[in-house]
């Protein structure tokens, strides 16, 4: 799917290095969004499966290339079923640090569902995780074209879908969570949609603090770093840890950031 992640990859380094993202030309949204098949390479060719509108604007777009799919906001691409060791340590390195015993765990996003599966991996039998989803078109993916990715995850009783913004279940929880993982966007920013800024925002990280059981922990995947964003994660009073994961998992290519905010005990 490595057509797929040009013109995003270019987008990160810019940004990376202090630049603004350069415009996607004529050709490259030709390319990449209007044509319903797209020739990619001499064995398959990149098809726009389906079509998913954003609550307040936008869409997302399901491709399949061969064997790979995935999920792109405009010219970024959000999710592929190829390399998703970060989505996976998400889950995995937040439940190392709260324990497998508490187990009532906010995911904000379904995306392919990498975290969710790691997090049922990770917690133990009474988990309760509950995974909010603001676009229902991707929970009916995850029961259509991409149910191979999902097995039987959503079927899993520990599990509970609610469709629904994150901001929101986290604005109206207060203590309710031992881990709070959020991979809605590209980054700490509202990528998606502008109303993701309440996430990141000093008040936003306030909720989730509030949100937080003592010792609870605060997980944010993030295709890039951010010192300001860990700045503003202290100043609510959280622990921050920043690791540094590649997107195979081995040390080979784009290497992603989580934060790991814990809360005091």
């Amino acid at each position: 799917m490595g057509q797929l992640r040009t013109a995003n990859n270019r987008r990160r380094r810019a940004r990376a290095a202090g630049a603004a993202p350069a415009a996607m030309s004529g050709a490259d949204l030709d390319w990449l969004v209007r044509a319903p098949v797209i020739p990619a390479n001499d064995r398959h060719p990149i098809v726009l499966l389906e079509k998913a509108d954003i609550p307040g604007g936008g869409q997302l777009h399901l491709l399949q290339c061969g064997p790979d799919f995935s999920i792109r906001f405009c010219s970024d691409e959000l999710m592929g079923s190829q390399d998703h060791a970060s989505e996976r340590a998400l889950a995995t390195l937040a439940c190392e640090r709260v324990g497998p015993e508490r187990g009532d765990v906010l995911i904000g996003g379904l995306g392919m569902g990498f975290t969710l599966r790691a997090a049922l991996g990770a917690w133990g039998p009474a988990a309760k995780i509950t995974v909010a989803e603001l676009v229902p078109q991707v929970v009916a993916w995850a029961e259509g074209p991409l149910a191979h990715l999902f097995g039987a995850d959503l079927r899993d009783e520990r599990v509970s879908i609610a469709i629904a913004d994150v901001h929101d279940l986290i604005a109206d929880a207060e203590g309710a969570f031992d881990a709070i993982l959020l991979d809605v966007d590209n980054g700490p920013d509202g990528f998606i949609r502008l109303e993701n800024d309440r996430l990141y925002c000093n008040w936003g990280l306030r909720a989730a603090y509030a949100a937080l059981r003592p010792a609870g922990l605060l997980a944010v995947w993030s295709a890039y770093s951010d010192a300001a964003f860990a700045q503003r994660l202290e100043a609510v009073g959280f622990t921050v840890e920043e690791v540094e994961i590649s997107e195979k998992g081995d040390g080979d290519g784009q290497l992603h950031t989580i934060w790991l905010a814990s809360k005091a005990g």
